[in-house]
């Protein structure tokens, strides 16, 4: 059967199970992260020609990036992963397979258009160089992590009191909160949000600022 006439299973085992959830438990793990099945299958690696397994294939893809990112909290994401840590997500030595950097993007853009991952310096818009390959990769966009920090003020009564963005990502007041250690610069995307709700004030310095709840 040729690429163009596949249909979406051309990519996926025929006797796999349903791949696991997307967004697992978002707490650090020691574990090994579970690949789901067709990661197995060298075609996964490869890019369908036919619209409609495509559009499969790259659910799939992006379904695995958002776990294995949520898995080993990471929060930006290079497509240069030659040697990284998170290298084995786009390379199965044991099959011998790799997702070429011009597919790794596709998949990327892909999950930019579901807003579950942005190119990092483009909303400040920075011509950096890690704008271009580097991501931040939404496991939780900051809509969702801003309604976590938003719970914690309520539940903690932090309502007018003023916090630095070290406390909030580092400080033992949050110490198991899913928000403990997050990237400061992904705390300040949720942050925003908060400001342009009337929720929250950042005020200060960069490398001093702090933020006051309403």
């Amino acid at each position: 059967m040729s690429l163009a006439s596949a249909s979406s299973s051309s990519f996926i085992p025929a006797s796999s199970t349903p791949p696991p959830s997307a967004l697992p438990n978002p707490k650090p793990s020691t574990s090994t992260f579970e690949f789901p099945r067709e990661y197995n299958f060298p075609p996964f690696f490869t890019r369908q020609t036919n619209l409609t397994t495509l559009h499969a294939q790259l659910e799939k893809w992006s379904s695995l990036v958002l776990a294995y990112c949520r898995h080993h909290r990471l929060f930006r994401l290079s497509l240069s992963y030659e040697g990284t840590p998170h290298e084995d997500l786009f390379r199965n030595r044991r099959i011998n397979r790799s997702l070429h950097l011009t597919d790794a993007r596709e998949v990327l853009d892909f999950m930019r258009r579901e807003g579950r991952a942005e190119p990092v310096g483009t909303s400040t818009g920075s011509s950096s160089k890690e704008g271009g390959d580097v991501f931040w990769i939404y496991w939780k966009t900051p809509e969702e992590w801003a309604a976590l920090v938003e719970a914690w003020v309520e539940e903690t009564a932090q309502k007018n009191s003023v916090l630095t963005l070290y406390e909030l990502t580092e400080g033992e007041g949050t110490r198991g909160t899913e928000f403990h250690g997050l990237d400061p610069e992904l705390l300040q995307k949720a942050l925003q949000v908060l400001v342009k709700r009337g929720k929250a004030q950042i005020f200060g310095q960069e490398d001093q600022q702090g933020v006051k709840f309403f």
